[in-house]
């Protein structure tokens, strides 16, 4: 591998870790992309061919992914959970989750049972497909 293309995948990864890290704030393509020393459109294509989706679809999944966890592991209503993660509204709360998961948070929540298995093959077995 080049140093350039060392270098490029450095930045992605500055930015992505940027994302899992303060996925509950607003983040757009502009932030992100000073996070990795680039113009925005540079960003937005070299993230895609990285990761293999948009920088925003990330995101969107990032919250789905701890929305997930909330779900199974709180009481706390849906719209609450939905609000933390960083989405702006119900709706597009429930509709990305429909999007990822294939179900509404709510049928999520009464679907999931809390079994006795470590954490890390729960978070496994239950990660969104992107």
């Amino acid at each position: 591998m080049s140093r350039a293309a060392e270098e490029t995948n450095r930045r992605m990864l500055r930015a992505r870790d940027a994302m899992d890290r303060d996925y509950a704030r607003p983040l757009d393509v502009p932030a992100l992309a000073r996070v990795a020393h680039v113009s925005p459109a540079h960003f937005a294509r070299t993230f895609r061919t990285t990761f293999g989706e948009t920088p925003h679809r990330y995101l969107q999944r990032r919250r789905v992914e701890r929305a997930m966890f909330l779900l199974r592991e709180t009481d706390r209503s849906v719209t609450d959970i939905g609000f933390e993660v960083g989405f702006n509204s119900p709706g597009t709360f429930s509709r990305t989750f429909r999007d990822i998961v294939g179900r509404s948070p709510r049928a999520y929540r009464k679907e999931v049972t809390a079994v006795s298995v470590p954490t890390c093959f729960t978070m496994a077995w239950t990660r969104p497909a992107g």
